[in-house]
C-alpha cells in the first residue's frame, strides 16, 4: 500500500484529493494548518498533523512517516490578498515549498519520495497569445502568481541536484465540490452560492473576460495519474476551452432552468483578461484529458449544494 502525504488536505482540492486517495486504497496523511482549511473535510479515520508547512517539525512527520509521494497542495491562494501583504504570501507559497522540499531531500536517504505540485495559471500573466501553452513566456500580475511560480524552479533545481522525482502542475480556474465561495472563492463557487441562497451575483468587469473552467474531478484524477507515473516536467491541466463570464452564467441558468440576477462592479487590480490553457502535454505525458463539461461539472456542483441546504 503506498503512502502519501497531502498538505493542504482540509482545503478544496486537497479534501477532494483525500477522497480519492483513499477510495483508491492509498495510507493517506493530512498536514493543514486549517488556515483556510476545514477539519469537518477530513475523514475521521485520516492521520491529521495540525501543522503549517514552514514549521521545522514538517521535516520530522516526513521522515517519521516515509511517505511515497508528498501532494503538495498547502497554499496561500487569495490574489488580493496577495496584493495588499506580499511578504506572507511569499512566505507560505515560497519558504512553505522549500521547506517541503527539504523534506524530500532528507528523505532521499532512506526513500525515493514523488513531489506532485500544484501551481496555477497565474504564472503565465497576461497572455501573449491564446491558448497558453508550457512554452508561453511567464510574467505574473501579480504577487500571488510570482509565489506559485518562484517554487517550480526551487522543485527542478532539487531534481536536478538530488534527483527527486516530481509533476508540476499548472491548474487553470478549478471548481466543484468543497470550494469555499468566502475570501478569494473561484467565481464559479461564489456564483454557486448566490444561486442556491437566490441572491444577487456580483460580477466584476465587462463579463466577457474569458477563464478556462476546470471541475475538481479532472484534477483529481491527473493527479492520480502523476502518483503512479511522475512525470518531472512542468504541464497545464485545463480544459482547452475559452469561456466568457456571461457564457459561464447562461450555462448555469440552463442547468437551473431560472435567470440569475446579476449586478456589475469595476474589474479588480492583478484580474487577468482573457485567458484558457492548452492540455495537450498533459493528454501526452499522463495520457489523461478532461472528461466533464462545464454543464455536467456546474450540475453537480449545484445539486450537491441544494441537497444540503434541503
Amino acid at each position: 500500500m503506498k503512502k502519501v502525504v497531502v498538505t493542504g488536505g482540509a482545503g478544496f482540492i486537497g479534501s477532494n484529493l483525500v477522497q480519492a486517495y483513499k477510495s483508491h486504497g492509498f495510507e493517506v496523511i493530512v498536514v493543514d494548518n486549517l488556515t483556510t482549511g476545514k477539519l469537518e473535510n477530513i475523514p475521521n479515520d485520516i492521520k491529521f498533523y495540525e501543522m503549517d508547512i514552514r514549521n521545522p517539525q514538517f521535516i520530522e512527520i516526513i521522515l517519521k512517516e516515509q511517505p511515497d509521494i508528498i501532494n503538495h497542495h498547502a497554499a496561500q491562494i487569495d490574489v488580493q490578498f496577495s496584493i495588499q501583504n506580499p511578504i506572507e504570501d511569499a512566505s507560505i507559497n515560497i519558504l512553505g515549498t522549500i521547506n517541503v522540499l527539504e523534506s524530500l531531500r532528507q528523505i532521499k536517504e532512506i526513500k525515493n519520495c514523488n513531489l506532485i505540485y500544484a501551481s496555477s495559471a497565474a504564472a503565465y500573466g497576461n497572455p501573449s497569445y491564446l491558448g497558453v501553452d508550457e512554452k508561453h513566456s511567464t510574467n505574473p500580475i501579480s504577487f500571488y502568481g510570482s509565489s506559485k511560480l518562484s517554487p517550480e524552479m526551487y522543485i527542478k533545481i532539487f531534481h536536478d541536484l538530488y534527483a527527486i522525482p516530481y509533476s508540476i502542475f499548472r491548474y487553470a480556474n478549478v471548481y466543484g465540490i468543497g470550494q469555499d465561495p468566502k475570501g478569494e472563492g473561484g467565481v464559479i463557487s461564489i456564483l454557486v452560492d448566490r444561486i442556491v441562497n437566490n441572491s444577487l451575483f456580483t460580477l466584476y468587469g465587462d463579463g466577457e473576460q474569458t477563464r478556462d473552467f476546470i471541475f475538481v474531478q479532472d484534477i483529481v484524477n491527473a493527479n492520480l495519474i502523476a502518483s503512479e507515473h511522475p512525470i518531472n516536467d512542468t504541464c497545464n491541466i485545463s480544459t482547452n476551452i475559452p469561456t466568457t463570464l456571461h457564457d459561464l452564467i447562461r450555462v448555469a441558468e440552463d442547468v437551473i432552468e431560472r435567470k440569475i440576477e446579476i449586478e456589475y462592479e469595476e474589474e479588480r487590480p492583478g484580474d487577468i483578461k482573457y485567458s484558457y490553457l492548452t492540455c495537450q502535454k498533459a493528454e501526452s505525458l499522463l495520457s489523461w484529458k478532461p472528461k466533464y463539461t462545464l454543464h455536467e461539472g456546474l450540475k453537480a456542483t449545484i445539486n450537491h449544494y441544494n441537497s444540503r441546504k434541503k
